[in-house]
């Protein structure tokens, strides 16, 4: 199913979804997990929107090619073009904030890596990125006072803070915009904490945003 970005009211947001512009290893202790260094400067990469599909809907995935792990993340909609911006002109273009699922082909990806290879087939593919309606900013929120939260057939999985964001919401959205225009319609992810893990197949997944977000789906077989 196509995502078609729209707000919690159900109005649909006048332009089409664009481009995910995600960053990798934003909490500390999700790169301490995967062993991984914790970085310097944003990690950035980007999915396409073919990819992301309506969070609310049953999540489909291609258990057939292996592994698939979640990663949750906090999801910006934006409603300015931002091109070399200004923290304070980043926020202001945030019109929207929900919830997103950050899919992985994990033994996909691990091959590739292994070979030096790219590996947006294990990141990129059709319904790698479940998103949520958004809340409707009417204001640039306190962004470390923010938390979210998933549950997995009732066991807490996921909780993460603004606060502790490597790259708080302002200076990862200027640095986007130094390498990438971000246009009406984009969302951004903003990188995923601890905890994340292999999907389980007709798991009931449960998710939490500051602001009175709330979303019940499950997994298919």
């Amino acid at each position: 199913m196509r995502f078609v970005p729209r707000f919690t009211d159900g109005q649909e947001f006048p332009h089409a979804l664009g481009k995910i512009v995600c960053v990798g290893r934003n909490y500390a202790d999700h790169a301490k997990e995967l062993n991984n260094p914790v970085p310097s400067e944003p990690l950035l990469f980007i999915k396409p929107a073919t990819c992301a599909v309506p969070l609310e809907e049953p999540i489909d995935v291609p258990f057939s090619r292996g592994e698939v792990h979640f990663e949750t993340e906090l999801a910006l909609l934006i409603g300015e073009p931002l091109t070399r911006a200004t923290a304070s002109e980043a926020e202001r273009a945030v019109v929207g904030i929900g919830l997103a699922l950050d899919l992985t082909l994990r033994d996909v990806q691990a091959r590739l890596k292994e070979k030096g290879h790219p590996w947006e087939i294990a990141k990129a593919f059709d319904g790698a990125c479940p998103l949520s309606s958004f809340l409707r900013l009417q204001r640039v929120p306190n962004w470390s006072a923010l938390a979210f939260s998933l549950d997995i057939n009732g066991e807490r999985c996921q909780s993460g803070e603004g606060a502790d964001m490597l790259f708080p919401v302002a200076t990862l959205l200027s640095e986007m915009s130094r390498h990438f225009t971000l246009l009406p319609g984009d969302v951004v992810l903003t990188g995923t904490p601890a905890g994340v893990g292999e999907l389980p197949r007709e798991a009931e997944l449960h998710f939490t945003l500051t602001g009175g977000l709330e979303v019940t789906t499950r997994v298919l077989d």
